[in-house]
C-alpha cells in the first residue's frame, strides 16, 4: 500500500474549498481513523506533544528506595513500624509483594533503624524519595531517603575535589516583557472556530491590535495564570505554558491523559490537573486523577487518585458530586496550603512537604462548604442545621495551621449559606436562608463578619422587604461597599451598602436603592467605585454603568444576547460577549468604564475571551497616594498624546474621505464618458430623438404660480 501524501493545512483548507466544504462546520474530534493511520495529516504540535518516548526497562535497583533515620524497635514493635511505614509509602506508590525488608541485628534482635522498599515501578520509587524525603514521623526520626542506586554512585566518590563545571549564564524569556508597553495597554486572548488570537487592546485607534495568530493551537481552552505571567493550552495529552516577550514560547509540559479542568496557584506556583475516566463496569462510579506540578520546574508535587466518591463534597448525608476546583488554595499569595473538602472533613496540606497538616485531616461533622481567606489562612466553613433543628447550623473562622477556632456563629432554621469574602480579607459576608414560621417558605439576610477588628464583630443586616429574593451579591474589590439584586418581580431592585459609616467603622449603612432595574448580575470595577448593573439571559444583555461614588448611572447600553461581561485588570475597559452558547450574534464589545462603545468586533463560532491579569502594583500605598494628588502634572503628558492621536485619527478619517471621493469622482468620470461614446447609438435607436436627459431646455416651459395660504386667523375685540 502507498504511503499518503502529507499536505499541509493550507493545502487541505483549498482542497475543502474547491469541492464544497467548509471546514468550519466539521467537528474534527468526531472523526475517527482507521488504527495507526493518520492519512498523512500532521497536527501544528506535532513536535510538542507526540514526541516518541522511549520504553523503560526495569534494570538494576532503580525502583528501590533505601529509607534511614527510623526508629530502632524491638521484636514486639516491628509489625507495628511495619505497619506505618507501608502506610505512608502505599499513598505514594504500589509496593511489591515481600517489598519491605528491615534488617534486624542478630545480636539483639533490634531494627537498625532503616530499610528497603521496592516498587512496581522506578518512578514510583523517585516520587517516594521526592515526596518522602525529610519527612518528620516525630521530632527524633525525620526521613533521609535515597535511591538504592545511589549507593553505588556514593561509594564511588574520588578522594580528590574538583571543582564543578560552570556553565555560562543564558538568559531566559523576559515573562514580564508585555507589563511594559509604552501605551499601557493590555492584552485579551479570544478563541474563535480553530484560530485562538491575543491582542493588544488599543483603546486610543478603536482597533485590537494582534499579537499572536495560532490555528489548531489547542483541543479544549485555554487560561491565564492569575498574574498573567503564563498563558495554558489544553490538550487531550495535558496542558502545556506558555510565555515570552514578543511571541509565547513553550515554558514547560505538563502530561495528563484525558485532561479536563486545570487550575493555577493564586501565587503561581503550582498547576493543577484533572480528569475523570468512565469506568469499564457500570455498577462502578468513575475514576478522578489529580495531579500537582511545580509551575516553574513542571515537576509532579503530587497526584490524587480515587473513585468520585472519595472527593465528593458535603457532609456524611449531604450534597454529592465534584464542584470544581476541587481543592482551594490559601496563605494568600505565598500558597501556602490547599485543601480540599471531604466526609466529615477538611483535608489541609501544606505545599512544603505536600502532606497533611499535622499529618491528619481536620475534622468537622457534616461540614458542607468551606472558603479561605484571601489574604490569610482563615478557613470559613459551613455546617447544616441537624436533627430537625436540635443542632443549630454554624458558621466557623479557624486559623491555619494551628487549627485555632477563632469565631463561631450559630444559626437557627437554616435552609442555606453562602459565603462572600471581600478581595482583601477585612469582611466576610454570609448570606442566610431563614425558615419562615411555618417552614413552608425562606427569606434572606446576611450575617456580616468584621475579620481584622478585635473579637471578630458579627452585624445582621436584613433587606428594607425580608422577603425579596437576593438574585445576586458582590464585594466591591478592595473596598468596603457592596451591591445587592433583590426582589420578586420581574425588574428587581439594586441597593448598595457601606460597612464604614462615616467615621464610625463598626456598622453598615445602606447608601441608596435603585428601583425596577433590568439586571440580575453585578460587575464591579477591579478598581472599585464603578460598577456594571447587567442584564444577561432573559434580559438580553441591558447594560448599566453606574458610578457608586457620586450615585448616579453614567451611561447605559445594551449588548443583545450578551452571554459574558469582563473588566479589563485596570479598570479602564469593559469587554461584553456573545459565545456559541448564541448561534447568532457571536462576537464581543468594547466599552469604556464610563458606558462608551469603542469597538464591535464579529467574531463566527466565538467561544472564549479572557483579559490578561496584571500582577499587584509594586508602589506603596503611600506613593499610590502621592501620585493621585499630583494626578493632574502626570495627566499632562498623556492628554498631549492622547490630542496626537486624535489629530492622527482625524487625519486618517480625512484621508479615507478623500479616497472614497476620489474613487467616486473616478467612476462617474467614467460613466460618463461611457455615456458620451455611446450618444449616437441612443439616437440611433431613438430614431434621432435624444434621450430625455439629452434635450435641449427650449423643450421645456417654465412658469412661476403664485399661491396664497391662509396661515392664521386673530380675533380682535374692540370696544
Amino acid at each position: 500500500m502507498a504511503a499518503a501524501a502529507v499536505l499541509s493545512m493550507s493545502e487541505i483548507e483549498n482542497k475543502a474549498m474547491n469541492i464544497g466544504i467548509d471546514l468550519s462546520t466539521i467537528v474534527f474530534d468526531n472523526i475517527v481513523l482507521p488504527p495507526g493511520d493518520d492519512f498523512g495529516i500532521t497536527s501544528d504540535d506535532e513536535d510538542i506533544l507526540h514526541e516518541e518516548v522511549a520504553p523503560e526497562f526495569e534494570t538494576g535497583y532503580g525502583n528501590v528506595i533505601v529509607v534511614d533515620n527510623l526508629p530502632v524497635v524491638s521484636p514486639e514493635k516491628f509489625a507495628k513500624l511495619e505497619g506505618v511505614i507501608r502506610k505512608i509509602y502505599s499513598q505514594t506508590g504500589v509496593i511489591k509483594e515481600r517489598g519491605l525488608w528491615m534488617p534486624v541485628n542478630p545480636g539483639t534482635n533490634m531494627t537498625l533503624g532503616y530499610c528497603f522498599i521496592e516498587f512496581n515501578t522506578a518512578q514510583e520509587a523517585k516520587e517516594a524519595k521526592e515526596k518522602t524525603d525529610g519527612y518528620k514521623l516525630d521530632k527524633s526520626h525525620i526521613f533521609i531517603v535515597d535511591m538504592f542506586d545511589d549507593i553505588e554512585r556514593y561509594m564511588n566518590v574520588p578522594e580528590e575535589w574538583t571543582p564543578a563545571e560552570i556553565k555560562p549564564y543564558e538568559a531566559g524569556d523576559h515573562l514580564q516583557h508585555w507589563l511594559t508597553d509604552e501605551k499601557a495597554r493590555d492584552q485579551f486572548v479570544i478563541r474563535a472556530g480553530t484560530v485562538t488570537e491575543i491582542f493588544w487592546n488599543d483603546a486610543r485607534q478603536l482597533r485590537p491590535d494582534p499579537v499572536y495568530h495560532y490555528q489548531y493551537w489547542i483541543d479544549s481552552f485555554v487560561q491565564w495564570s492569575p498574574l498573567g505571567t503564563y498563558l495554558a493550552t489544553v490538550h487531550q495529552q495535558g496542558a502545556i505554558v506558555w510565555g515570552g516577550k514578543s511571541t509565547f514560547n513553550l515554558i514547560h509540559r505538563f502530561p495528563h491523559n484525558q485532561v479536563k479542568h486545570i487550575d493555577f496557584s493564586p501565587g503561581e506556583r503550582f498547576l493543577v490537573t484533572y480528569s475523570s475516566q468512565e469506568p469499564s463496569n457500570p455498577r462502578d462510579t468513575h475514576r478522578v486523577v489529580l495531579n500537582i506540578f511545580d509551575l516553574r520546574t513542571g515537576k509532579l508535587m503530587r497526584d490524587f487518585k480515587g473513585s468520585v466518591d472519595d472527593f465528593t463534597t458535603g457532609g456524611s448525608g449531604g450534597l454529592s458530586g465534584i464542584s470544581w476546583p476541587i481543592f482551594k488554595w490559601g496563605g494568600g499569595k505565598e500558597d501556602k496550603y490547599f485543601a480540599r473538602i471531604g466526609k466529615n472533613a477538611i483535608y489541609v496540606y501544606e505545599t512544603e512537604t505536600f502532606i497533611l497538616v499535622d499529618k491528619k485531616s481536620y475534622k468537622v461533622d457534616n461540614v458542607v462548604d468551606f472558603s479561605w481567606s484571601p489574604t490569610d489562612s482563615i478557613l470559613a466553613l459551613f455546617v447544616p442545621e441537624l436533627g430537625g433543628g436540635n443542632q443549630p447550623a454554624r458558621v466557623s473562622l479557624v486559623q491555619m495551621p494551628g487549627k485555632v477556632e477563632l469565631r463561631q456563629k450559630n444559626l437557627f432554621s437554616v435552609s442555606d449559606c453562602k459565603m462572600y469574602w471581600q478581595s482583601n480579607g477585612e469582611y466576610l459576608a454570609v448570606k442566610v436562608d431563614w425558615y419562615t414560621k411555618t417552614k413552608k417558605s425562606t427569606y434572606s439576610g446576611f450575617e456580616l463578619f468584621r475579620i481584622k477588628e478585635h473579637d471578630i464583630p458579627i452585624e445582621v443586616l436584613e433587606l428594607d422587604n425580608k422577603n425579596d429574593k437576593i438574585i445576586a451579591f458582590a464585594w466591591e474589590p478592595k473596598g468596603h461597599r457592596f451591591a445587592v439584586i433583590h426582589g420578586d418581580g420581574p425588574r428587581p431592585d439594586v441597593s448598595f451598602y457601606s460597612m464604614k459609616t462615616g467615621g464610625i467603622t463598626a456598622r453598615v449603612s445602606k447608601l441608596t436603592t435603585l428601583k425596577a432595574k433590568q439586571a440580575n448580575a453585578l460587575y464591579w470595577s477591579p478598581a472599585g467605585r464603578f460598577i456594571v448593573l447587567a442584564g444577561l439571559k432573559g434580559f438580553n444583555g441591558q447594560l448599566e454603568f453606574y458610578n457608586v461614588d457620586d450615585l448616579e448611572t453614567m451611561a447605559t447600553g445594551e449588548h443583545f444576547m450578551c452571554t459574558d461581561i469582563e473588566w479589563d485588570p485596570t479598570g479602564r475597559y469593559v469587554a461584553t460577549a456573545v459565545t456559541l452558547v448564541h448561534v447568532m450574534e457571536n462576537g464581543f464589545h468594547i466599552w469604556s468604564f464610563n458606558g462608551k462603545l469603542l469597538y464591535r468586533i464579529p467574531k463566527d463560532n466565538f467561544f472564549q475571551f479572557q483579559w490578561r491579569p496584571r500582577p499587584q502594583s509594586l508602589l506603596s500605598p503611600e506613593k499610590e497616594e502621592e501620585i493621585s494628588r499630583n494626578l493632574r502634572k502626570y495627566s499632562k503628558k498623556y492628554e498631549a498624546e492622547d490630542q496626537d492621536v486624535s489629530l492622527a485619527l482625524s487625519e486618517q478619517d480625512r484621508k479615507k474621505r478623500r479616497v472614497l471621493q476620489e474613487e467616486w469622482e473616478t467612476w462617474t468620470a467614467r460613466w460618463k464618458q461611457y455615456h458620451e461614446e455611446e450618444r449616437e447609438l441612443r439616437l440611433q435607436l431613438r430614431d434621432g430623438e435624444p434621450s430625455d436627459d439629452e434635450g435641449s431646455q427650449e423643450q421645456y416651459e417654465a412658469k412661476e404660480v403664485e399661491a396664497e395660504e391662509v396661515l392664521d386667523v386673530h380675533e380682535e375685540i374692540v370696544d
